[in-house]
């Protein structure tokens, strides 16, 4: 099962890395995500929320070094 699920995450990010949309389980619904410096991405995630450009999205990092490359 652990691989299975190591393997869907690697997926998953192979994804992201193409520019792609993912869903993903939070502790209460689905979210939506997609990498942050894809500009197309990001577009097409607003799009796919139906989310107003003037309401900013949330970023999750890895590590808190990564913080620098956002802020």
């Amino acid at each position: 099962m652990k691989e299975l699920f190591e393997s869907e995450i690697a997926f998953a990010a192979e994804l992201l890395r193409r520019g792609e949309v993912v869903a993903f389980p939070t502790e209460t619904v689905y979210g939506l995500g997609a990498c942050l410096f894809d500009e197309k991405a990001i577009q097409q995630l607003f799009v796919l929320k139906g989310r107003p450009s003037d309401n900013p999205l949330i970023v999750h990092i890895s590590k808190l070094e990564d913080l620098v490359l956002i802020a």
